[in-house]
């Protein structure tokens, strides 16, 4: 007896159509599983063999060969825990094969039968969706990441023994709800630091709003207690909401690494990652025997915040410099090469020196001119040259320590970014970019264009300054956030001058 289930496997964040060929037939009792499993799909016909005994259905004693089709392509996970057992159940006449046509079923199996949850069920489902798939069955923990691909009808049963039932009619399964993505984003709340409390650094909150305003990259120097972590960890709060196409673009990335949390499913706010300074490389861009997403593709649509970014290692850092520029990272394997987008904001803290005094106005360095070249030259030109907005972050004094009124909050601040944000969602919308970081070479020159006396600034500033081409565009696409926060049509000459100040640091470090 032949039973065929479909089900779906993931590359990357592709996913494509399996199909679970179950043969049961004469012959001494085996479990053969053929297809390219690896060994957690091997291991399946134990999960499959209790789970099925243990929810009281029969367990054939024959031979059993379970195919995944295509045969080329290598089978990862235990995804395909449900789909056999189902198979299994067809194959042997407990459950009717023509109920089981045009329904696809992923799922983990416990050894009592409950369904459990898998990683990258949103990915594969979009695909499935695409390729006209209707009915789909599930754990009840995935609902919720299921909830956002409309045109699915999905079921989530508690166990093997309910999908029994309800394919031989014996019960009734109600499909899973469909979310609604402005009540959840409205509902959802994160505990986020506010720039009402960062005391002084009104350069610094100008230099955020603006980084946050058009995705910028963002370097802050100064001395130890200055207050840069806190402003990168109040950069959150004023950044603009997440549209649903990016929320879904993110929500895949975090269902493949398996760092989906809370109840919904869904993320709705701007990643944050905060990796140590001990990272590595693959960890940073993504790889492992599976090739999971790094922690640049976790910040995708959000934030990378690097703290103390010369103590990182120059392969990790040397490792960003192509999804910086490209907005996707290319991971290669033996057995696969995946494509992870990668587009984030890279927020970056670091010392003058390594006793971090360098430059102070109130306490002496007790660095070396050597020892202070070997730590800045950690951070290398390449790198630095992707960074659009670099500023000096110094210590507070403490008169405004003790100031009790009240900064200006980051919802007023996000207020203005939001505005700007809108300006550039309309301004890109036929080129389905979302700000002006992302903008290449030919777009800035369609969208950034200048007055004749700002060339004539610009190219002051690029041959006392030694800028690059490279340098030369994004102080450009600076120059276009700080012209959407005033609400300006065109780039004004006031607006290139503040996007230069933020390149002048290149000279007096490096």
């Amino acid at each position: 007896m032949l039973a065929r289930i479909a089900s779906f496997g993931l590359t990357g964040l592709e996913g494509y159509p399996v199909e679970v060929q179950v043969d049961i037939s004469g012959g001494l009792p085996a479990f053969e599983t053929v297809g390219l499993p690896d060994a957690a799909v091997k291991e399946s016909r134990e999960r499959v063999r209790s789970a099925i005994k243990n929810t009281g259905l029969q367990f054939p004693t024959q031979r059993i060969t379970v195919n995944l089709a295509p045969a080329h392509v290598k089978k990862e996970g235990p995804i395909y825990d449900l789909p056999i057992a189902a198979g299994l159940l067809a194959a042997t006449g407990q459950v009717p094969g023509d109920v089981l046509q045009n329904m696809l079923l992923l799922g983990e199996l416990s050894l009592d039968g409950r369904l459990m949850p898998i990683m990258g069920v949103l990915p594969m489902l979009i695909a499935a969706r695409k390729q006209g798939a209707c009915r789909v069955v599930l754990p009840p923990d995935n609902a919720q990441e299921a909830a956002f691909v409309s045109g699915l009808d999905v079921y989530t049963p508690q166990d093997l023994g309910q999908l029994a039932k309800w394919l031989r009619g014996e019960i009734h399964l109600e499909k899973a709800a469909q979310s609604d993505w402005e009540q959840l984003r409205l509902q959802q709340s994160q505990a986020l630091s506010d720039l009402a409390m960062v005391r002084g650094q009104e350069n610094a909150k100008r230099a955020l709003e603006i980084a946050a305003a058009g995705g910028h990259n963002l370097l802050m120097i100064g001395p130890p207690g200055s207050g840069k972590t806190l402003l990168a960890r109040c950069l959150p709060s004023i950044l603009p909401d997440l549209t649903f196409d990016e929320a879904m673009e993110v929500t895949q990335i975090h269902s493949v690494a398996g760092t989906l949390g809370g109840e919904s499913g869904f993320i709705t706010t701007r990643p944050f990652r905060s990796p140590h300074h001990t990272v590595s490389a693959p960890a940073l861009t993504g790889g492992g025997p599976k090739a999971r997403p790094g922690e640049v593709s976790l910040a995708h649509n959000g934030v990378l915040f690097l703290d103390e970014l010369p103590e990182f290692g120059r392969d990790g850092l040397e490792a960003l410099r192509q999804p910086l520029e490209d907005g996707f990272v290319t991971v290669s394997r033996v057995q696969m090469t995946v494509r992870y987008p990668a587009r984030f904001m890279l927020v970056a803290a670091m010392n003058p020196c390594p006793c971090g005094q360098f430059g102070s106005r109130d306490q002496a360095c007790r660095c070396t001119p050597p020892q202070i070249r070997r730590y800045l030259g950690r951070v290398s030109g390449p790198l630095l040259d992707r960074i659009d907005l670099q500023i000096e972050v110094e210590a507070v004094p403490v008169e405004k320590l003790e100031d009790t009124a009240p900064g200006e909050s980051s919802a007023t601040v996000r207020q203005r970014v939001n505005r700007a944000r809108q300006l550039q969602l309309a301004r890109y919308r036929e080129s389905g970019l979302y700000c002006n970081a992302q903008l290449d070479s030919r777009g800035v020159m369609a969208h950034c264009r200048v007055t004749s006396a700002g060339q004539n600034l610009l190219r002051r500033a690029f041959s006392q300054l030694g800028l690059s081409a490279r340098t030369y565009h994004r102080i450009l696409k600076v120059a276009r956030t700080i012209a959407d926060l005033a609400g300006e049509k065109d780039i004004q000459t006031e607006h290139l001058a503040e996007a230069i100040q933020y390149r002048s640091l290149d000279r007096k470090y490096w």
